[in-house]
């Protein structure tokens, strides 16, 4: 294999420290021209906190509910463990990058399940019966984190870092090399731009939006500690978005997070999401595919 070391000691030193270090960018807004909803009159969306999750709304993904609330959605946060009673009151259920207490601090293996047992078992039941569910997870650890709930749906998330080989600081799916499915969710958007991230193998009927394509799958046993002898797994046939029918239910699962946002990350604080020019269609990318759960 190709020695990509001194691109992994560079990947090293430029992403840990925008990982520690993103925060919202609250200057930046939106305007819908026309929403799905009156103000305050639409779904209830509630976001994941009870999982040490590294988007909240509360922080960084304050720029996420602000998106939505424009759109006439009602925004509220989860602070509760996942139940059949926390969850019958809700429309869509929001995951974004969860982690087991044990890897809050130190982000290497093992990985261990953010969720209970229980809290599958009642999160794959209410979509069944007609709950909404979108799925995020980023790199490790927190694709790991979500490896078990999502496999209970038939995606199978890998513990990784998903890099483009053409070693670009952002990634870019776009309708020209087919890596931007063409769909209900996708059209009249031309291209997704997402931030490093995670992949994941789907089940036969989900519907892919983002695939990858001369990927390389890292795995490290510390994130963002790689080495010449780190394992690594071609990306092909691993997606980066997808979305599926279940039940009476539906779920949207996507393996990066920033792409649905707007932060400013690293010492520098560099745009990273929404804010970024290159992601100009990431904001309608967000709503499709809200607007697609919600129907």
């Amino acid at each position: 294999m190709r020695c990509l070391y001194p691109f992994f000691l560079f990947i090293l030193f430029l992403a840990f420290p925008l990982a520690a270090q993103q925060v919202p960018d609250t200057a930046f807004h939106f305007s819908i021209t026309k929403p799905r909803y009156e103000k305050g009159k639409g779904s209830v969306i509630a976001v994941d906190a009870a999982h040490n999750n590294f988007h909240t709304l509360d922080n960084r993904y304050g720029p996420f509910g602000a998106l939505l609330e424009s759109d006439g959605f009602r925004l509220t946060s989860n602070p509760e463990i996942l139940t059949a009673r926390v969850l019958d009151p809700v429309r869509i259920l929001v995951i974004s990058n969860p982690l087991d207490s044990s890897n809050t601090v130190a982000w290497k293996l093992p990985t261990p399940s953010a969720f209970s047992n229980a809290e599958i078992a009642a999160v794959n039941a209410w979509v069944k019966n007609g709950g909404r569910l979108l799925l995020i997870a980023d790199h490790m650890p927190f694709a790991g984190a979500v490896q078990a709930l999502a496999r209970s749906f038939g995606f199978e998330y890998a513990n990784c870092f998903a890099l483009d080989n053409r070693r670009r600081s952002l990634e870019r799916f776009f309708r020209g090399n087919q890596t931007l499915a063409d769909n209900e969710i996708t059209r009249g958007i031309d291209t997704v731009i997402t931030f490093t991230g995670s992949a994941f193998k789907i089940p036969q009927n989900a519907i892919p939006l983002l695939a990858l394509k001369n990927y390389t799958l890292l795995m490290p046993e510390v994130a963002w500690q790689f080495e010449e002898n780190t394992p690594t797994i071609p990306g092909e046939g691993f997606y980066q978005g997808a979305y599926m029918a279940y039940g009476k239910g539906k779920i949207a699962v996507t393996g990066e997070a920033g792409m649905f946002t707007a932060q400013l990350a690293g010492p520098n604080r560099a745009q990273m999401g929404f804010n970024r020019p290159e992601a100009r269609q990431n904001n309608q990318f967000l709503l499709n595919l809200i607007h697609w759960l919600d129907q």
